[in-house]
């Protein structure tokens, strides 16, 4: 064991994702060393000093922001689609674009329709988003880069007096999580991490039937990302757009698995009342890419350089088990050629829920699934505020669905009313740490290891501040133009 954990911590400095062992708490103020190595390691900050909370971000509520100033940085699809979206919340004013291309930032602005917002642009050199970054008129900055820039954007923006939204994941590497965390802390600054599917109307449905105790107590879970997406990560054209493809050589574990996990954390009350505990992890071979890059090769030479490469195993399943002695099932696959899932499982001593295959559906007991009908009273009943008063502007202005804006509407009317956000830095790094943590499990047979507690023993007594139950929302939406 000692060897293995050794070999991965050179592999992983080897590809730069500087991953190290689990959290080993020795009470709930402060991360202490361990006596050995066989301990399975321990999580220092980056000064090797044991780490001890700073102050409890869970349930903070933040300074209210009347009008919340916006620079947005990383402008492909997701980046573009969130300036659209923002631009039609009222009290949001959208004050910078950044990426590395001068048009993808030009074609950003384009997507503004809605009077009120006259962003400078910020394109060009590499760190054109630190000089966004301090400005002194920005209270938010929002991420939608690469994923290994996601932490230390939202690090940066943090130490620069901003609140930070990033993409999924937070962070690919265990120390990265608990900078966030530490930064977040240090500043009083949320970061929230953008998991959009916590804001599907099913997933909202099944949260709230969960806090009404309609499940009985929860036993079990199970998420996925399941999207053949294989031979499009191999695109070659503007920078970065190979980032993807290189994260799928470079590490072998669950990439993304912040989709499946967050909703069902949030009906488990991760971090308020519950953690996780440990995980094991396990991935097939590679029975996909290498036969993406040979046909690619076929055709143009350029491809051969990715021909007998060691790619990431296709199907990742990793376990997680729970303080409360629950279990979640995580599934990622972006290579198989198979439907599309986003599994969505929630399973009680008194009732289940599932999407995937769709529609969403609910059963009591060991009855059979609710027919049409009787989810439709049940919607009608347990839908939460949120989805009453939201849904059909979500469904308008859209974003997978209309789950995009209502995330990010949400969002700003938390800034706006100094509420607690929904997702915070320690949601950010307890859900994306499972990433690096599956790929230690993976390149140990399967072992098992500690999920670190990111809120040092607060989680016993954190209480859930969530969508479900909250009855605010006085945020309006700008009238939507052609």
């Amino acid at each position: 064991m000692k060897n293995n954990r050794r070999d991965f911590i050179k592999l992983a400095g080897a590809t730069g994702l500087g991953i190290m062992g689990a959290c080993s708490l020795k009470n709930s103020n402060t991360a202490e060393s361990p006596k050995s190595d066989s301990e399975l390691g321990h999580i220092k900050t980056e000064s090797g000093k044991s780490y001890t909370q700073l102050f409890n971000m869970s349930g903070y509520a933040a300074p209210a922001i009347e009008t919340v100033r916006v620079g947005i940085v990383g402008l492909g699809n997701r980046g573009v689609g969130a300036v659209s979206r923002l631009s039609y919340i009222e009290g949001v004013e959208i004050k910078g674009l950044c990426d590395l291309l001068e048009e993808r930032a030009e074609a950003a602005k384009s997507k503004i329709k809605t009077p009120g917002h006259n962003p400078n642009i910020y394109f060009g050199a590499e760190d054109a988003w630190m000089k966004m970054c301090q400005r002194e008129d920005i209270d938010l900055i929002y991420i939608a880069t690469p994923w290994p820039l996601h932490a230390p954007m939202a690090i940066y923006a943090m130490e620069n007096g901003k609140h930070a939204a990033t993409e999924i994941p937070a962070a690919t590497t265990v120390e990265d999580c608990w900078k966030l965390v530490q930064t977040s802390e240090k500043t009083k600054k949320h970061c929230v991490i953008l998991e959009n599917c916590c804001y599907d109307f099913f997933e909202l449905l099944t949260l709230n039937l969960a806090r009404q105790g309609f499940f009985g107590e929860i036993i079990h879970g199970e998420g996925a990302y399941i999207h053949e997406i294989g031979e499009s990560l191999f695109h070659r054209g503007n920078p970065n757009e190979r980032w993807r493809l290189k994260q799928n050589i470079a590490r072998n574990g669950n990439l993304y698995p912040t989709h499946g996990l967050g909703p069902i954390a949030q009906v488990m009350k991760v971090n308020r009342g519950n953690r996780m505990d440990y995980l094991v992890s396990t991935s097939t071979k590679d029975f996909m890419m290498n036969g993406y890059a040979k046909e690619l090769a076929k055709s143009d030479d350029y491809y051969k350089q990715f021909v007998n490469t060691t790619y990431r195993g296709n199907m990742n399943t990793s376990v997680i088990k729970t303080v409360a002695g629950q279990t979640i099932m995580l599934q990622h696959d972006v290579t198989t050629l198979r439907p599309y899932s986003r599994l969505h499982l929630i399973s009680g001593t008194e009732a289940t829920a599932q999407k995937y295959p769709l529609p969403g559906r609910i059963a009591v007991g060991d009855n059979d699934w609710m027919g049409p009908d009787e989810l439709k009273k049940l919607e009608e009943e347990y839908n939460p505020p949120i989805i009453k008063m939201m849904r059909e502007m979500a469904l308008k202005i859209g974003g997978h669905g209309g789950m995009d804006f209502l995330m990010d509407w949400r969002m700003i009317d938390c800034l706006r009313n100094g509420l607690p956000v929904d997702m915070d830095v320690y949601d950010a790094a307890s859900w994306s740490v499972i990433g690096p943590l599956s790929e230690w499990s993976v390149a140990n047979r399967s072992m098992p290891i500690d999920i670190p507690d990111f809120t040092l023993g607060k989680w016993k007594t954190n209480t859930p501040h969530d969508i479900a139950l909250s009855k605010g929302g006085t945020t309006k939406v700008r009238s939507i133009q052609s």
